[in-house]
């Protein structure tokens, strides 16, 4: 096996990929994950009430068994990370010591947070803290509901679930897939990075499996996103024009905005992706400062050092999976993130590996690591701060708790000046977020099932566009009324067996850095 840095190139990209008009097809991971994902997508619209109790299972067996291995598997993701910071490795440059970037640090940063986050952070940032805070499905640490000490945990453990954890587990992968891919010449696909472990079995079935496991995990990962977005701009848009908000709305949403994303998608990361993510960018940058000086704007700023110390004071113990008292808490939140973000990870890893050329190790990990938490803890505590402090006053809806959770961030806007306006605008980004996770997810997947091939036929990225906007159709349908339970059950048993892909991952790129720093050296 090929454990020094002599990497054998000729493998070329694509060459084992069938024609078909016109798309190129890699042989046998396109045709394996698509037979996967057409059978789910028509087996879950026959016969919808089997779906869900084959998902609510599913999913009862994973948080049961695999609980321990998520959260050691993601604790370590975080220390492997800082690892790699602080040795002489960072200092390595993705593409090679001339390679420079290909985007402005501002393009770069933008995309890889829409495509990261963007979604969940418009769902989330008012519901779960106020979830934390009035007992919705238990308290972090066993906090009494609607205590002080709940208020200061409901923003310390919504950032500790947004912060660095995900981004870990985002920025291993994404690492890996960079280093083989820029400096090793190899494809830019998941089996790539177990060259150091498979060598040339990486092009023969133990490649072709952990590609299809990649890809099953990027999508139900991301069709629970999409899932949720759909949920929110429905609610949004029967809060903001009276539109009714259920499921053939939610629909509706999903169809146009997948149409929406094919456009994009076939316009390319130039002129599609990067576009939209540069105005998410700067709409969530007006949302944010608006609630920051419409609401409580003092509670609000204090909140954000409060937040982070919270979040600082409290990390071992939320990281901790040994007899939890508040298990029930632990289960239904940190234990689905934690899959959440595992099954992103080959997705965003991907997008992130695919625009980070030129970077340094040290600089990669640094963006994707620390810059996001901090963004993601200013966003939660900004509207999470706003949301807590209706709800301890005595204002508004929230102050009885969550009764839809897609409605959340509506409700606590209701109580700001101009409500129609800004809670349109926030219908728009949760669109313009839709659409980003949407178009950058069918570029991922396609290239996966295309060998590597950065640069596929239209009609191939339009496939994977629509497959994405069906699953997640076909997901609300068989959730019915707990729909989103359908969707958190999808990413967990999706992301229980990629665990062992990015662990292995961590081990090959310690190996693959070796080799580097040893080619470097002579």
């Amino acid at each position: 096996m090929p454990l020094s840095h002599q990497y054998n190139t000729d493998y070329k990209i694509g060459q084992d990929n069938i024609r078909l008009f016109k798309m190129q097809l890699h042989n046998p991971v396109f045709f394996i994950t698509a037979f996967l994902t057409i059978g789910f997508i028509t087996g879950t619209l026959l016969f919808p009430q089997d779906a869900k109790v084959i998902l609510e299972s599913a999913r009862s067996w994973s948080t049961g068994n695999f609980h321990w291995l998520l959260m050691i598997s993601s604790n370590f993701f975080v220390g492997f990370c800082i690892l790699l910071i602080l040795l002489p490795c960072g200092k390595v440059r993705l593409g090679g010591a001339l390679a420079r970037p290909e985007f402005s640090r501002l393009s770069w940063f933008s995309m890889l947070f829409a495509a990261g986050m963007g979604i969940g952070l418009m769902f989330w940032c008012v519901a779960e803290p106020i979830a934390h805070y009035t007992d919705w499905a238990g308290t972090p640490l066993n906090a009494a509901p609607y205590s002080p000490d709940a208020a200061a945990l409901a923003i310390g453990a919504t950032v500790y679930h947004w912060g660095l954890h995900p981004w870990a587990s985002f920025a291993v992968m994404g690492l890996a897939l960079a280093f083989f891919s820029f400096n090793k010449g190899l494809p830019m696909v998941t089996r790539s990075i177990f060259y150091p472990l498979l060598g040339e079995h990486c092009w023969r079935w133990p490649g072709h499996l952990i590609d299809v496991v990649a890809v099953l995990a990027t999508i139900f990962g991301l069709v629970t996103s999409l899932g949720l977005g759909a949920k929110q701009a429905a609610g949004g848009l029967h809060f903001v024009f009276g539109i009714d908000g259920g499921l053939a709305t939610q629909m509706s949403i999903i169809a146009v905005i997948t149409t929406i994303a094919i456009i994009s998608v076939i316009r390319g990361l130039d002129r599609g992706v990067k576009v939209l993510s540069n105005f998410n960018l700067l709409v969530a940058l007006f949302l944010l400062m608006f609630v920051t000086i419409a609401g409580p704007t003092l509670s609000v700023i204090v909140g954000i050092g409060e937040s982070l110390s919270y979040y600082v004071t409290n990390f071992i113990s939320l990281s901790n999976w040994v007899s939890r008292e508040d298990e029930a808490w632990y289960e239904t939140w940190t234990v689905f993130y934690w899959a959440w973000w595992i099954s992103w990870s080959p997705f965003v890893g991907m997008f992130i590996a695919r625009i980070s050329k030129g970077r340094t190790i040290r600089e990669f990990l640094v963006a994707v690591l620390l810059l996001p938490t901090l963004v993601c803890a200013v966003w939660m505590s900004v509207f999470g701060g706003a949301a807590l402090d209706q709800a301890q006053h005595g204002i508004g809806e929230l102050a009885q708790g969550i009764d839809d959770v897609s409605l959340a961030l509506f409700y606590m806007l209701e109580n700001l000046p101009f409500t129609l306006l800004i809670s349109l605008v926030a219908v728009i980004l949760v669109l313009t977020f839709f659409i980003t996770s949407a178009d950058s997810g069918s570029l991922v997947v396609d290239i996966i099932t295309a060998g590597g091939r950065l640069n596929s036929s239209r009609h191939q990225r339009a496939f994977w566009a629509i497959c994405l906007g069906l699953i997640a159709t076909a997901l609300l349908i068989g959730g019915g009324s707990e729909a989103l339970s359908a969707l958190q059950a999808g990413a967990i048993t999706a992301a229980v067996p990629f665990i062992l892909v990015l662990l292995l991952s961590c081990l090959c790129l310690l190996l693959g850095l070796s080799s580097e720093m040893k080619k470097v050296s002579e």
